[in-house]
């Protein structure tokens, strides 16, 4: 009588067996792992009121989270099981661990509606997800489109959604009151409908940088990190307002384009 079961392989059918993988496989998978052990980390810190490590831990979290892709491409280590890793890391870091630290820091304030407010985001954030991996798999979209995002992406609604936090942390007075606290969840309410929207938002991904600039922009995203690094708060403010800032600018960019391309954009492409 046969084995009930086929033997899990990591890696897929044509993949190395458990104990011939190298190092180079686990390497991304690992960051996976401490990324969602900062986001959970996060959580902790909330609940415990250690406010400023807790948006420290969720925003390293987020870090690593963008980071693991890139270093298993760079490695030729991706595989299915990382993706699906790095999938369920994605939830938790970019929809839980926030909307858990905004809750215990200002949205219980507010009673029932900043319980609602923190689900609608988490909620938002899972089905954000869900649809950029189910575009990321299509392959008769115009290559254009592809520069663009399909409403705010999670790892920017993550840094969004924390900006009450922001302020409170640059001692302007502002006190998590109960007031503070409706318009927060207002706040968050909004950011959870910018995630699941159709807002086209620029990604970046196929900018080219004309070879006489790169030395400035090199400098420019180091002034950035020093500013990050020395007044962090400030900056993730002042990086909030511009992102808010820039979301206009990008539907106008995509609706020009598709007039260009001579293609018809429907209205919930561009709200």
């Amino acid at each position: 009588m046969g084995a009930p079961f086929k033997k899990f392989e990591a890696h897929g059918g044509g993949g190395p067996r458990i104990r011939e993988i190298p190092m180079r496989m686990v390497l991304p998978n690992l960051v996976t792992v401490l990324a969602i052990c900062a986001g959970l980390s996060g959580i902790r810190f909330g609940f415990e009121g250690r406010f400023e490590p807790a948006v420290v831990m969720v925003l390293l979290a987020a870090f690593l989270d963008g980071i693991d892709g890139r270093l298993a491409r760079m490695l030729k280590a991706t595989s299915k099981f990382g993706a699906q890793m790095d999938s369920l890391a994605d939830i938790v870091n970019f929809g839980v661990a926030p909307a858990l630290v905004l809750y215990a820091f200002l949205l219980d304030r507010a009673g029932s509606p900043g319980w609602i407010a923190a689900l609608l985001f988490t909620i938002a954030c899972g089905l954000r997800l869900a649809r950029f991996n189910v575009l990321d798999e299509e392959t008769d979209r115009p290559q254009w489109q592809v520069e663009y995002f399909v409403g705010v992406p999670a790892p920017a609604g993550a840094v969004l959604v924390m900006l009450p936090l922001y302020l409170y942390f640059l001692r302007l007075g502002l006190e998590p009151s109960r007031p503070a606290a409706y318009v927060a969840t207002g706040f968050t309410i909004l950011v959870a409908f910018l995630l699941v929207s159709r807002l086209p938002v620029y990604s970046g991904k196929s900018l080219k940088i004309p070879g006489d600039r790169v030395l400035p922009i090199i400098l420019g995203v180091v002034l950035y990190i020093l500013l990050l690094m020395t007044y962090p708060w400030y900056t993730l403010t002042a990086s909030v307002a511009g992102y808010l800032i820039f979301l206009p600018f990008s539907v106008r960019a995509y609706s020009r384009r598709a007039k260009r391309e001579g293609e018809k954009v429907p209205p919930s492409d561009i709200g």
